[in-house]
């Protein structure tokens, strides 16, 4: 939790009016959207239009987040984190505030939404998640604080994006923000070093909590007890392979997760395919007495790799417009 003197001196009435010191542009204060361990957001406007404003006393805290945002700009085709608009210090009595300006990302959180539209747009929102947590951690980040009221799903077409990117953290350092619920830490599962594992292990809470959203408490702790309540749900024993392997740091990447997803989709809920197997007959070595080209090989090798990817990325286009269209027609209706 935030501690008090930095909530009183970020503490702002709406139509208070912040100006930046050094770019001079001024914010109207909406409302307070939240807070956090490193500061206070605040939907504010400008020149007309609504943005999401974030302050606090620690300009080192903003700095970090700063790169970070900037870092996702860098990531061609991901919209995982809120677009970075404006970095300045508030001048005001009792001392200097540091303060940024996002874009202002709308639309239910992600149990909201699935709870609204249904189910079958859980796989959907999954895969996209996986593969922006894939390019965020190929730039060396690892998100932290990942949980369903950090992510809002907007559109049309619906697609998930981040609100609050405070806990994102380099690759190899202790975790700077978590929510014990989504921390492997709290469950005794690993550790808080900031790694892919770490935030693969809050996607497999994120199914979990999908079919308990009260969440639940811990009792016993560890993996026994997270594998007895997911066998209690009905709707999550198609996820059950790729949820214990998750929980158990199995994937070593987002891409490893969301190809085993991918599987399980392509199976109709059947989660009986083991990564693990899947790897041993691919490593599989060849009959000695069998001769191979090497360069024939790497070209077939390419070739399917081509065709497999240009497969998943049909089937994906194929259930997000069908899943569009009932998003419509249900808006229509």
């Amino acid at each position: 939790m935030m501690n008090n003197t930095l909530k009183n001196l970020c503490k702002v009435a709406p139509g208070t009016i912040i100006e930046g010191k050094w770019h001079h542009k001024r914010y109207t204060v909406i409302k307070e959207l939240g807070y956090g361990a490193n500061g206070i957001v605040y939907l504010a406007q400008h020149n007309n239009r609504h943005y999401a404003l974030k302050m606090s006393d620690n300009g080192i805290s903003i700095t970090s987040e700063v790169n970070v945002l900037k870092s996702f700009a860098k990531v061609q085709g991901s919209t995982l984190g809120p677009s970075l608009i404006d970095v300045d210090d508030w001048v005001r009595r009792g001392g200097n505030v540091s303060f940024y300006v996002m874009e202002y990302i709308q639309g239910p959180d992600l149990l909201s939404f699935v709870q609204q539209k249904g189910e079958s747009w859980i796989d959907v929102l999954i895969l996209q998640l996986l593969k922006d947590l894939e390019q965020l951690h190929m730039n060396g980040w690892v998100f932290g604080d990942l949980k369903p009221e950090n992510l809002i799903v907007n559109g049309p077409p619906p697609r998930i994006r981040c609100i609050d990117v405070g806990g994102t953290t380099i690759q190899g350092r202790a975790i700077k923000e978590f929510t014990e619920f989504y921390d492997r830490g709290y469950w005794g599962l690993g550790t808080r070093k900031a790694e892919p594992t770490y935030d693969l292990f809050a996607v497999a809470m994120i199914l979990i909590n999908m079919a308990y959203p009260k969440r639940f408490n811990k009792t016993t702790g560890g993996f026994e007890q997270l594998k007895s309540m997911v066998k209690q749900k009905k709707q999550l024993h198609k996820y059950e392979e790729v949820i214990f392997q998750a929980l158990q740091g199995k994937y070593q990447t987002a891409k490893e997760m969301r190809v085993h997803f991918l599987r399980i989709m392509n199976n109709h809920g059947n989660s009986d395919v083991n990564v693990r197997q899947v790897k041993q007959r691919t490593n599989t070595p060849q009959p000695k007495s069998q001769k191979v080209n090497p360069i024939v090989t790497r070209q077939v090798y390419v070739k399917k790799k081509k065709k497999s990817s240009m497969l998943e990325t049909i089937l994906i286009v194929m259930i997000i417009s069908f899943l569009y269209f009932i998003y419509i027609y249900g808006q229509l209706v």
